[in-house]
């Protein structure tokens, strides 16, 4: 897992903001932005959890309320090596899956209804496990403050043009395109290296994740499914808060179908094939694999290809939208 790359470009984006602060106000400008970056990484790390688990609505549950999720996640725990986190449902159409948290000590998972109705018991168990992956690999702490660094250089960029031309030495016409230039480029910098940080995480998340549930093709087909639904059901929580978009297992934005370079996760077509591969130096080779649940109907310690319905608690839905799988 490559966290010298991860550390140089959080480096980078910290570097980012203190580069808009001196755009603005010069050195008194930086000196305020390394205050404001240091402050949002603070309350980030001390709050983080819980400002996304409850923008996005999330409901606790526990052993008595989801008892099979809750058995599974800890059996995914133990396995992984980490201390059983907080589980959190969460009721949305659109399946997919995060976690958050400061450390594995203070960890939480949330999976939506949308993914508990559509994915079989593997497919869960695979998306678990690579919740899991983030947690044990201290991911959720490095993603929530890239989140938040960049939307705080997306808003202090914002704030540019109302401080364009207040430099003696700048003319009202330069100050402008300073400032355009300013709103444009550094937030779309930020995005950037955010995006490059959390594909550079999913791949290592991947991987152990696949470890962590013993049979890398269950989060394979998991992420493939994902992938189709992702697309069919918008998630408008996410699409307001863009800036949480690289947290989750697969990109909730319906802007997902952009060029490579601005995709907050690595294209899911690369990551199944490292999965099969992994699966192959495992000595894993389930026959007539092609996606879907293929790779998760030959059984496991959660009962073959039985639909996740079962781990909703009493209140939540069990139906689903219509979509690509039928």
């Amino acid at each position: 897992m490559n966290y010298a790359k991860t550390a140089l470009l959080l480096a980078g984006l910290t570097g980012l903001f203190m580069a808009v602060g001196f755009m603005l106000g010069g050195q008194s400008g930086m000196l305020l932005a390394l205050v404001i970056a240091a402050a949002t990484n603070l309350f980030a790390y001390w709050n983080s959890d819980r400002m996304l688990l409850g923008m996005y609505g999330a409901q606790e549950v526990d052993r008595t309320t989801a008892p099979d999720l809750y058995s599974m996640t800890e059996q995914m725990a133990a396995r992984a090596g980490i201390p059983m986190p907080r589980l959190y449902i969460i009721h949305e159409d659109q399946p997919n899956a995060f976690a958050t948290g400061r450390n594995p000590e203070n960890a939480a998972v949330a999976v939506n209804t949308g993914l508990l109705n559509l994915m079989s018991r593997e497919e869960v168990a695979g998306v678990i496990a690579h919740e899991l992956a983030h947690i044990k690999n201290r991911d959720t702490l490095i993603m929530t403050i890239t989140a938040t660094v960049a939307g705080a250089i997306s808003m202090i960029a914002n704030f540019g043009m109302f401080f364009s031309g207040s430099r003696e030495n700048n003319n009202q016409g330069s100050g402008i395109i300073a400032s355009l230039a300013l709103m444009i480029l550094a937030p779309l910098a930020a995005m950037v290296v955010q995006m490059m940080i959390s594909r550079t995480r999913e791949y290592a998340a991947d991987r152990l994740g696949g470890e962590i549930v013993g049979n890398p093709l269950w989060l394979a087909s998991g992420l493939q499914r994902l992938e189709q639904g992702v697309h069919a059901i918008q998630n408008a929580r996410a699409e307001y808060n863009p800036a949480t978009a690289p947290l989750f297992i697969i990109n909730p934005l319906s802007g997902a179908r952009m060029d490579n370079l601005f995709s907050t996760h690595p294209n899911t077509h690369n990551r199944v094939a490292a999965l099969v591969e992994q699966a192959q130096a495992m000595g894993i080779r389930e026959g007539g694999y092609g996606g879907g649940a293929q790779a998760a109907s030959t059984g496991g310690p959660w009962g073959g290809a039985q639909r996740g319905a079962s781990f909703l608690p009493e209140g939540f839905p069990t139906q689903r939208r219509k979509g690509p799988w039928g």
